[in-house]
């Protein structure tokens, strides 16, 4: 049984998780999806909602949940790799960026989204929440399950990893000009690509893009060198021991 204060509050929330989802994710069915599962979760666990937080900020930690989830199935993320570049190159004092080029990309939505899509999940999410939804950094740690420094600190990088993004979001651009498919949507389609089940449109849409991507086709090569090594192991073990054998020869003896 729902509690009926948590059903009847639930839409006024879309909005919000909507605007949320779209931030973090760059394809907008994924971000729909994440709210409406959120919703679904919310339904499921309305008993559990005791009011500690608010309920923007419990749905709020559901759907970053949602999204965790979904970005390690997809293994999005090198959060460790960017952590240490980021702090190296803050450390180094000869280190800084074109303040106005940085903030002019950061009022132009397309590239402010651009670089947002480049962090790590977990300081994406941080940076969105305090910057974008207005939460403090108790509510983000609340969110994402995370003491009060470690949020602080998710903050912090999250800010420099996203001006890092910026300062490097023209050269970026000019790289892949011309490259049919923004990276993300090529990586989107590669394991269909990899199985065959791309419509032909797609499948020459994705190679043109592998062509001429500076980024995408060492990832492409260790997705295929990975399948292949996990074919390896199934040819690899197609023997049965011995021991084994005879057990289960002893198992299925007729009686």
């Amino acid at each position: 049984m729902v509690a009926p204060d948590v059903r009847s509050r639930l839409a006024a929330e879309v909005p919000g998780l909507l605007r949320y989802a779209r931030t973090i994710v760059r394809d907008g069915q994924l971000a729909e999806d994440l709210v409406q599962d959120t919703l679904l979760r919310a339904l499921q666990r309305a008993d559990s909602f005791r009011g500690e937080a608010s309920l923007a900020t419990w749905l709020h930690r559901i759907l970053h949940n949602l999204a965790v989830d979904r970005f390690r199935a997809d293994r999005e993320d090198a959060t460790e790799d960017i952590e240490r570049e980021v702090e190296e190159r803050w450390h180094d004092r000869s280190y800084t960026v074109d303040a106005a080029t940085v903030v002019e990309r950061a009022e132009t939505r397309e590239e402010l989204e651009d670089a947002l899509v480049r962090l790590p999940v977990i300081y994406r999410t941080a940076v969105v929440l305090h910057d974008a939804e207005g939460m403090t950094v108790a509510e983000i740690a609340d969110v994402q399950g995370v003491g009060l420094p470690a949020a602080k600190q998710r903050l912090r990088r999250g800010r420099m990893i996203l001006v890092d993004a910026l300062a490097q979001g023209r050269e970026r651009r000019d790289a892949l000009r011309g490259v049919p498919l923004r990276c993300w949507d090529a990586r989107s389609k590669v394991s269909d690509y990899i199985d065959g089940e791309l419509l032909a449109a797609d499948r020459v849409l994705v190679e043109r893009h592998l062509e001429a991507c500076p980024t995408c086709p060492p990832l492409y090569a260790g997705l295929v060198g990975t399948q292949a090594a996990l074919g390896a192991l199934r040819d690899a073990d197609t023997v049965v021991p011995i021991l084994l054998a005879d057990r289960i020869k002893e198992l299925l003896r007729p009686e």
